[in-house]
């Protein structure tokens, strides 16, 4: 970023900041890790000292990755069946390590990537305005 656009300093791009999610780095500077865990976050900022309290993803990343991981099980596992029948113990053989592998791998990127885009659109609890009658 060139320092003399000082209006977007504290705000990337929108491609950056997807870059920046899905490295698992803070979502203003990029430098700073987001985890200090699998999916605990860090107080602040290692790097720029962003606090973190901001970060509300919910169940959102979950979703996202038991929606996308059910089509692709199901999908897979409907196949499987249709095509070769085989035991229910060959089933589960199958698809247990493609459950945990399409769910674990990429919760920690999605969720960070979500947050990456709270932060770049600025998001925050929606308020109830009162307004005057007209």
């Amino acid at each position: 970023m060139n320092p003399s656009d000082g209006a977007r300093s504290d705000t990337p791009s929108l491609p950056e900041s997807v870059a920046r999610g899905l490295a698992c780095k803070c979502p203003r500077c990029g430098k700073g890790k987001l985890f200090s865990g699998f999916l605990t976050l860090r107080p602040a900022c290692d790097a720029c000292g962003l606090d973190y309290t901001f970060i509300d993803t919910g169940d959102g990343p979950a979703i996202f990755i038991i929606m996308l991981a059910g089509a692709i099980v199901v999908g897979c596992a409907l196949i499987v069946e249709v095509k070769y029948q085989p035991p229910f113990w060959l089933h589960a053989m199958l698809w247990l390590p493609l459950i945990l592998a399409t769910t674990l791998l990429p919760l920690r990127s999605m969720k960070a990537l979500l947050i990456a885009l709270q932060f770049h659109h600025k998001a925050a609890p929606g308020r109830l305005i009162d307004r005057e009658p007209k």
